[in-house]
């Protein structure tokens, strides 16, 4: 299993186990990144320290802080928002070049849920 698998498959426990999901802002908003595959993703990690390595390594991210976001909230309501903007979630981005899975946000919620549901 690839680092970015590992680090997707963290995200999904570590959000559920935490009840939260970290972004990154800078006085513009959320940072977005197109992968090679040409889609659009927002970066989200599991935890604040992850976030925070990302910021610390990352110097396009330098200037960004960490966001908290409610589990429900962004379940609720940023899934829904990134799945109508066409955007992807990118999870647990790590790095110095910032790499890691991009799901859609249909995929993720279904990782969720179903995590959530052998829990």
């Amino acid at each position: 299993m690839s680092i970015s698998a590992i680090n997707a498959d963290a995200f999904v426990s570590e959000v559920l186990n935490g009840t939260q999901v970290w972004g990154i802002r800078d006085r513009d908003g959320f940072p977005t990144s197109t992968n090679a595959s040409g889609e659009t993703a927002m970066p989200f990690w599991s935890s604040e320290k992850r976030a925070m390595s990302i910021i610390k390594t990352v110097p396009a991210y330098s200037d960004f802080e960490p966001e908290p976001i409610p589990l429900l909230a962004f379940i609720e309501r940023w899934l829904p928002g990134l799945r109508k903007d066409g955007l992807y979630c990118g999870l647990n981005w790590s790095g110095e070049r910032a790499t890691g899975y991009d799901l859609s946000p249909t995929d993720l919620l279904a990782r969720l849920a179903a995590a959530q549901g052998n829990s």
